[in-house]
């Protein structure tokens, strides 16, 4: 599956703000540009010739400097107009000394930075740099016979003076287009790398809220399965009991009093669960805690005797030569039984029931079935097989779960347990 290119990045249109503080220094440079203009005009010093009149000499000074207004909103029309401003203001032999050429660097300088389309913001750079190259190849020729006869009083050194002159002209203005140049591209590549790593941290942050949008719906998950686990199996069996006491109760006083007694005992058992639960809630510090503490494979006999107080024929079985399990691994064995010996209770309509926990090789495997009459799967399909199936897919196990050829419903769960120990 092909994918369309990203678009290259281009830099966000100045700010008003930034507008603005253009528009303010366009305005210190073109008055200082005067304020130049008038020492050059009192010093006498034309080195392009006899000037035009002083209208025509303010005209192209403000040419040069005012466009800086625009430098940021339209790079490359400022720069052009900046540098053909430049050229004609000097083939008119104004005497542009250090602000304009401020301004033409400045202007050079931002078309580097600012200029939307990288390609027509280099074309129009080295354009400009060529430019400027040839007129003043084209100024040193037409003026070579008034330099020859310029006398370099007190000229000591081992280049002849006019080529000296001409090599340290060239030399400068190297240095000054390639500093802006340089710098301008310098500039947009900071902008650049400032914006993607912006988009990196908000693509960070945004990940950190998915990541913890994630935890957080997988602890609810994780607690309204304990929930179920709990609450369905210790609920079943109250109403198993309730409904043989209710049933006994005008005939047998004792058994009425073992199932009130089995009520009340499962009852207690049933809040401390909730108690241990709510903890978490309250506390999510104390959770590892309360994990520890929560019941494990161990227990599987406890569950076993309440099928039975609840009327079922119930056995447990151990296989195999039991070995220390991971607590996490315990404590899923521990309520897949759960859930299935409360699903025969619940809905089978069993009278037998068998639980066997067998240590394999490398596998721990919880197997429990019933002979129930019930065409209906245990739990309906709903949370209870679901919970199970999650528990056992955490451990990168297999759940087996669906009615025996002779009659009734199987749950077999294998869980590795290789992996766990060298973990």
């Amino acid at each position: 599956m092909s994918t369309a290119p990203a678009a290259p990045w281009r830099r966000p249109a100045p700010t008003t703000g930034q507008r603005r503080a253009d528009a303010w220094i366009a305005l210190a440079v073109a008055v200082l540009a005067l304020f130049d203009l008038a020492l050059a005009r009192s010093t006498g010093a034309f080195p392009f010739g006899t000037p035009p009149s002083l209208a025509e000499q303010i005209w192209w000074s403000l040419a040069v400097t005012v466009p800086l207004v625009w430098r940021r909103r339209w790079p490359v029309a400022t720069t052009v107009v900046i540098s053909v401003a430049f050229i004609a203001g000097q083939a008119r032999a104004i005497p542009l000394t250090n602000l304009p050429s401020g301004a033409l660097f400045a202007a050079l300088y931002t078309l580097g930075a600012w200029g939307p389309d990288r390609r027509t913001a280099g074309r129009v750079r080295i354009g400009v740099i060529v430019a400027m190259f040839a007129w003043l190849g084209l100024a040193l020729a037409l003026r070579i016979d008034d330099l020859s006869a310029v006398a370099f009083t007190g000229a000591a050194g081992p280049v002849p003076p006019l080529l000296a002159a001409i090599i340290n002209g060239v030399l400068f203005n190297v240095l000054f287009f390639g500093f802006a140049y340089y710098f301008g591209e310098l500039s947009w590549l900071a902008a650049r790398r400032e914006h993607e790593l912006r988009t990196q941290a908000e693509e960070l942050r945004r990940s950190r809220a998915e990541a913890a949008e994630r935890a957080v719906i997988g602890e609810r998950v994780r607690i309204a399965r304990e929930l179920h686990d709990v609450v369905a199996h210790h609920v079943s069996v109250m109403g198993v009991q309730a409904a043989a006491c209710r049933r006994v109760f005008d005939r047998d006083r004792e058994k009425a009093g073992t199932a009130l007694a089995a009520i009340e005992q499962t009852a207690r058992t049933a809040v401390d669960e909730l108690r241990r639960m709510l903890g978490v809630l309250r506390d999510p510090g104390g959770a590892e805690t309360v994990r520890s503490a929560a019941a494990g494979v161990e227990q599987v006999a406890e569950l076993v005797e309440n099928a039975r107080e609840a009327g079922l024929t119930a056995t447990v079985g151990v296989y195999g030569e039991p070995v220390p399990l991971p607590r996490s691994v315990s404590q899923a064995a521990y309520r897949i039984v759960q859930e299935a010996v409360t699903n025969t209770v619940k809905h089978a309509g069993a009278t037998v029931l068998d639980v066997r926990i067998r240590y394999l090789a490398r596998e721990l495997e919880v197997d429990v079935s019933d002979d129930g009459r019930s065409g209906k799967p245990p739990g309906g399909g709903g949370l209870g097989l679901i919970g199970m199936r999650e528990r056992v897919a955490a451990h990168d196990g297999v759940l087996e779960a669906g009615h025996r050829p002779e009659g009734g419903f199987r749950v077999r769960a294998r869980i590795p347990l290789a992996r766990e120990r060298s973990a």
